[in-house]
């Protein structure tokens, strides 16, 4: 290594380049100061400090945040990487030490957050107390580049369309349903096909969510439309907007069924007979064999509850 390149390793401060990371995340640097319980300004001076000794601007400032430049992009590409390499280095010599610690980011579609994850995750932590896990809900297209990206260790997600370079491992199996209100005209079916819902108006969840675009791949082979008269982001409003006779929709039985009790009995669930019902809900990672020691100890429980669910379901 050259005398310039060593000096300018030297200039390059790791908790600087955390703190880029986390601006660009969340497009702000007043949401990264919360965040990382830091105050807004020491951000921006680091920040302004990074960009002084890389001698570019890397920020564009404004009143709703913060966009990247085209060296911005460059740096948070081998930013992540460098903490990465980071996070792989401290998983390995962790082994080392007594007991296991750490801190797991893991990103999950909601799927898997109401129907798997809070009784799974609530025996890992139980068993596993100085293991800090930061669970945030995301589509499951978001899920996978937010792993892609280094920004989450783990995903849990549905994967029909893919995970590229990514690795996975099987995590859980749902099934969707229609839900309608009792009194509906399809609520005395013992199981549908999709297309047989479409005459109706349609309560769907975000438009890029991996069950619309199912419903919406199975309208179009059909030569049909979805007559969706309204979004909703989450299966409890869904729940609540079918209840109260604003159209039907589709979610996973399970979910609905967890859900029951807390959203009135003026729903039912007609089983769907297409194929792209039954999904597997899987887990993700850039390389399940270089992550912490603290992130294998999940993904190992998280795998062996999915051997143990399919031999309940058996």
């Amino acid at each position: 290594m050259s005398t310039s390149e060593r000096n300018f390793a030297r200039r390059i401060d790791l908790t600087s380049l955390q703190l880029f990371v986390a601006v660009c995340e969340l497009g702000s640097i007043g949401r990264a100061a919360e965040r990382e319980f830091i105050a807004a300004s020491a951000i921006s001076k680091r920040l302004s400090d990074l960009e002084a000794t890389l001698g570019t601007t890397l920020l564009y400032r404004h009143a709703r945040g913060v966009d990247l430049t085209p060296a911005g992009e460059s740096l948070l590409h081998h930013a992540r990487s460098v903490l990465y390499s980071l996070e792989k280095m401290q998983g390995e010599l962790s082994e080392y030490a007594d007991g296991v610690r750490g801190h797991v980011r893991v990103h999950a579609n909601i799927s898997a957050i109401v129907q798997f994850l809070p009784e799974d995750l609530g025996v890992f932590t139980r068993a596993h107390e100085a293991i800090k896990i930061d669970l945030e809900e995301h589509l499951s297209s978001e899920v996978i580049r937010a792993v892609q990206e280094g920004a989450a260790d783990l995903g849990v997600c549905h994967v029909a369309g893919g995970a590229g370079e990514l690795q996975s491992l099987s995590y859980r199996h749902d099934r969707l349903a229609l839900i309608v209100p009792t009194g509906h005209a399809l609520a005395a079916q013992g199981s549908i096909d999709f297309v047989d819902s479409l005459d109706f108006d349609h309560v769907g969840l975000h438009t890029n969510s991996s069950i619309y675009v199912a419903m919406h791949e199975a309208a179009l082979d059909a030569g049909r439309s979805i007559k969706l008269r309204i979004h909703v982001t989450g299966l409890d409003a869904m729940c609540r907007m079918i209840e109260n006779g604003l159209g039907i929709g589709v979610m996973p039985q399970r979910a609905f069924e967890l859900m029951r009790n807390g959203i009135g009995h003026g729903l039912a669930s007609v089983a769907l007979n297409d194929a792209w019902a039954a999904r597997e809900i899987r887990l993700v990672a850039r390389d399940f064999s270089t992550l912490p020691v603290a992130a294998r100890s999940l993904v190992n429980h998280l795998h062996a509850a999915a051997d143990a669910g399919e031999q309940l379901a058996a």
